[in-house]
């Protein structure tokens, strides 16, 4: 098994091996990433393999300044989140659509799973601008260093420690509201 520096000299000279080694080795974080912004498998596969090709087709322009997970990820992410802002221009929803909580129904003897619980973490996360979205994503479900993510984001690493402080701020109060409040969507049987 090859290291990423190496694999990475071999896949510039055109060795299909080492690139499917690159491939194999990253391909789930990759995925991961895509997931967690696009929220949907197919898109998030669709996001995965444009990663690699983006990433196939320059990778004589790979300068070795970040590890190549970091690269990688960074292109993946840049990725998803071009799908994400596309989705956004075409789905736009008026307030007005939406309940007011109080209208909501929810049964008191209903109480929210835990899946139901990450799941709302999730959705609040994905409304977070981006930086924030990105360092709250890339940290909590990833366990990446303040170091790494900044070099997926192009960030230096201050920058994604206040972001990431912040996002994580607006997650707790938002999922304290959605603790305390007893309201809101429940998943229904």
């Amino acid at each position: 098994m090859l290291d990423d520096r190496t694999a990475v000299e071999q896949a510039r000279r055109g060795d299909e091996r080492a690139w499917r080694e690159l491939y194999e080795r990253h391909v789930d974080l990759v995925f991961r990433l895509a997931i967690r912004v696009v929220n949907d498998r197919d898109v998030a596969m669709d996001v995965v393999q444009e990663a690699f090709v983006k990433a196939s087709r320059s990778i004589s322009g790979f300068r070795g300044d970040s590890s190549f997970k970091s690269w990688i990820a960074s292109i993946a992410l840049n990725e998803a989140r071009s799908w994400h802002r596309k989705r956004s221009r075409e789905r736009q929803v008026s307030l007005d659509s939406v309940p007011e909580p109080e209208a909501m129904e929810r049964g008191a003897e209903e109480v929210m799973s835990d899946v139901e619980l990450a799941g709302r973490a999730m959705d609040f996360i994905r409304t977070l601008p981006a930086q924030q979205r990105d360092a709250v994503m890339l940290r909590t479900t990833e366990g990446l260093s303040y170091r790494e993510i900044a070099a997926i984001v192009g960030s230096s690493e201050g920058s994604v420690r206040v972001s990431y402080h912040h996002g994580m701020t607006k997650l707790r109060e938002h999922m304290k509201t959605v603790l305390s409040s007893g309201t809101g969507d429940s998943i229904r049987t």
